[in-house]
This record gives structure tokens, C-alpha cells and sequence, in this order.
């Protein structure tokens, strides 16, 4: 079923469907409300914003729900929009996870990237319009517009490889919003290591943050290194930090998909 509706500011399509593997073709599991051409003062381009909503988020309308906001949007769990057609399949691993009990129902927010993606993930510029994007825009209309525990304790922020960066550039620069990362095979190489040395250069008091970091073969000195690195800044494996090295697997869609658990455990685990 579906239903649209719009204002001066969005295009809102609401979708119940779920996964039909019988057909050959995979959808969406659960419901989504994709926000259409969403606008940023900071930024020059539009985006679409996607809100992946928890199984008892219709049924019980008293409940508040954490947030994870994910990048790159396209791919995380939707086949047809993805790289090559190859979903994270988010809205699969949450809903068996919910299920399962492991984790706390939670809302999903998937930022689709665009052409500008490498600037925006990074630290140049454009990466800083985007974080300002998701910090002083995003994160103010999805507390809005839906149930959320808008506290940082409740706010998680994942990407992979320039998503992965992206995310710890986030919860670095602004623990009072976001308490916890995932960053997913990172591109922590990127301008030079910068990412390396903004952590390097940091001698304050221990930020109050959770991180997990992993790799399969691709970038796994890279991942190695960011842990110890944490490490020595009083970050530690089991409390505030995670690190998990998944051998032979490539920097593709299908392999963040088979190691998603980890992550949304350490993240939301109960």
C-alpha cells in the first residue's frame, strides 16, 4: 500500500512491503517514508532522506525509539537503488535482531549521497556543510516529525569507507549530538591520513563516546591502526570500543551486510 502527500517543503511516499524472495525480486521489510528532494541551506544539493520505521512504531504511539542515521541511503536497504544491486539489507538484519530480542527497536534514517560524496564524507568544505546538514537540519526535522529519544545517549550515526570516515568525523566533532559510530572498511587514508591526525592531535579530556571499527581485507593496517590509536587516547575494547577484522572478506555491499549484526549489537544491544 501506499500514500502520498506533500508540503512546501517535501514529498513524502509511504511504503508496506516486505521482502518476496519466492518472486526473485527482493523488497523493502517493514515500513519506510522516503522525504523526496530534502533541501539544506548548507548544502547545493538535494537529497533524498529515507525513514525506516521499527515494527511497533504504529501500534504503540506512546513509544519513543533511539536513531541510527546511515550514509550512502541508496544502499542500505533497497536492491534497486543500490551498487550493483546489492543491499545492505539493514531493514532485514534489524528486524530479525528486534525480533530476537538483541537490540532495542529503533528508527532508521538513510541519507542518500550524491555527486559530491567524496567532498561531503571528507573534512574539506563540503564535508563540513554536510555534518553541519545532519547536525542542525536533519537531525531537528526527523526529532520533529517523529517519536524519537532525541538525547545523544539515543543518536548513532554508520557508513562504510567514506561513510565510515565520515562517521567518526561526526562523533569526534560533535559528542553533544552523537554518542555512538560504526565505521564500516573506512577510508581513514583519505587527505593524507587527516583522520589520523585530527585523533593524534587531541589531548582533552576523553570524549564520552562509543566506536566500532572494522575491515575485511580492505583497509585492515588502516582499521588496525585507528584501534590502537583510540586505544591510547583511553578508548577500550569492550566498553567504549569495538574492532573486528573479518578475514577475506572485500570492500563490497554484500560483505558490510554479512557482518551488520556486530555492529547494531554494540550500538543498541540490550
Amino acid at each position: 500500500m501506499e500514500t502520498k502527500k506533500s508540503d512546501n517543503r517535501r514529498t513524502i511516499l509511504r511504503v508496506r512491503v516486505k521482502k518476496d524472495k519466492s518472486s526473485g525480486h527482493e523488497k523493502i521489510t517493514g515500513e519506510v517514508v522516503y522525504h523526496r528532494d530534502f533541501p539544506s541551506a548548507f548544502l547545493p544539493l538535494k537529497r533524498d532522506i529515507i525513514v525506516w520505521l521499527p515494527p511497533s512504531y504504529r501500534k504503540d504511539v506512546k513509544k519513543y525509539y533511539p536513531v541510527l542515521y546511515m550514509h550512502d541511503g541508496q544502499n542500505i536497504i533497497d536492491p534497486k537503488t543500490a551498487y550493483v544491486g546489492v543491499d545492505w539489507r539493514v531493514d532485514e538484519t534489524l528486524t530479525s535482531l528486534i525480533k530476537r530480542g538483541l537490540i532495542k527497536e529503533l528508527i532508521l534514517v538513510g541519507i542518500n549521497n550524491t555527486s559530491d560524496r567524496l567532498d561531503e564524507y571528507s573534512d574539506r568544505e563540503k564535508g563540513k556543510a554536510y555534518r553541519k546538514f545532519i547536525t542542525q537540519e536533519l537531525k531537528q526535522f526527523i526529532d520533529a516529525g517523529y517519536r524519537t529519544l532525541t538525547s545523544r545517549e539515543h543518536t548513532a550515526i554508520m557508513g562504510s569507507s567514506m561513510g565510515g570516515l565520515c562517521s567518526l568525523l561526526t562523533v569526534w566533532e560533535h559528542s553533544e549530538i552523537f554518542m555512538k559510530a560504526a565505521c564500516l572498511s573506512s577510508s581513514f587514508y583519505f587527505d593524507h591520513q587527516r583522520m589520523f591526525r585530527i585523533i593524534e592531535d587531541y589531548f582533552g579530556h576523553k570524549k564520552d563516546i562509543r566506536i566500532y571499527i572494522d575491515s575485511g581485507e580492505d583497509g585492515r593496517r588502516d582499521a588496525q591502526k585507528m584501534f590502537c590509536l583510540l586505544g591510547q587516547k583511553g578508548f577500550m575494547i569492550g566498553e567504549d570500543m569495538d574492532y573486528f577484522y573479518d578475514p577475506g572478506a572485500q570492500h563490497t555491499e554484500s560483505a558490510w551486510a554479512g557482518r551488520l549484526e556486530r555492529p547494531l549489537r554494540f550500538l543498541f544491544g540490550k
